[in-house]
């Protein structure tokens, strides 16, 4: 895995498509999208590490943002077309009703997403049918919000900080903040600081170079997921995708019954990805071809 500080104006897509060739192989992936406008880290799979892609996308992110209030878009953000427009003075905002709003979002747990995203209906994208002019009416969305932090507020701009979990929209954080404050609302800046346990101090500019320092897969899986360690008769079944039971474990994990852990042997090689299904019933959720140490 690879954490790289991902430019403006680049998709997460386009990312992807360069490190094909940069570093020579197909077999690459990405966890949590980023918009094209927005910055900062995203995570990049190579090889085995794509399996850990669902597991690294459910972690919680932490974001920079810049909310610029009077004019509203329909992407939500700077890269759209005005939809309304109002003067906007500092002096109508006052700090209890700015306070008041904020802990509104910060107590949000339901959220509408942009017309304007990647989420699929009826087996398309919500933006291509947007943009052929059938913008569908999205449901809303569990969302939780670990942290909300006014950072500064400099004439239009408010610039906060964002914690919260998978499926949450810092577009839609935009819009909302703004229609509790009663001015059309868009976001003017992203940057993400964190996706789950990576940062950006660790990420590389981009583009990267092929002899990139890389995160090995089954130190990205240890960071990510809890683990346990399997005795030699564990990880003879796991590598056959067989049913396991506690005697096949060195240590447990202590995962909750069903929550996907990382599987390693003695030697701290990756072998599987797997839960406890029932009581003392460990199933395989995702074998590893080449073990990483």
């Amino acid at each position: 895995m690879l954490v790289v500080d991902k430019p403006g104006k680049a998709t997460s897509h386009d990312i992807v498509a360069q490190a094909r060739r940069i570093f020579g192989t197909r077999e690459v992936g990405h966890a949590g999208t980023l918009d094209p406008m927005a910055t900062g880290v995203l995570l990049l799979l190579f090889g085995e590490a794509t399996k850990l892609s669902g597991f690294l996308t459910r972690d919680r992110k932490r974001y920079r943002a810049t909310v610029c209030l009077g004019r509203a878009t329909d992407t939500l953000d700077a890269d759209g077309q005005t939809t309304e427009e109002v003067p906007f003075d500092p002096e109508q905002l006052s700090d209890a009703s700015l306070e008041a709003a904020l802990a509104v979002e910060r107590a949000r747990l339901r959220q509408v997403p942009p017309a304007v995203s990647a989420i699929k209906v009826d087996g398309k994208r919500a933006y291509a049918l947007t943009r052929a002019g059938n913008a569908p009416e999205l449901a809303e969305r569990d969302v939780r919000v670990a942290e909300l932090t006014l950072i500064s507020r400099l004439g239009s701009e408010l610039n906060v900080e964002v914690e919260a979990s998978k499926g949450y929209y810092v577009r839609a954080l935009a819009r909302d903040l703004g229609s509790s404050l009663g001015f059309p609302a868009h976001l003017s800046q992203l940057r993400r600081l964190s996706s789950g346990r990576f940062q950006l101090a660790e990420a590389c500019t981009w583009p990267a170079s092929a002899d990139a320092a890389l995160v090995s897969t089954a130190e990205a899986a240890r960071r990510a997921l809890p683990t346990a360690v399997l005795a030699e008769t564990g990880e003879h079944r796991a590598r056959l995708g067989q049913t396991l039971e506690p005697a096949d474990f060195v240590s447990l994990g202590a995962a909750p019954l069903t929550e996907t852990e990382a599987w390693f042997n003695a030697e701290g090689q990756l072998i599987a990805l797997g839960h406890e299904r029932t009581p003392g019933e460990f199933r395989v959720v995702r074998g590893m071809r080449t073990p990483s140490a």
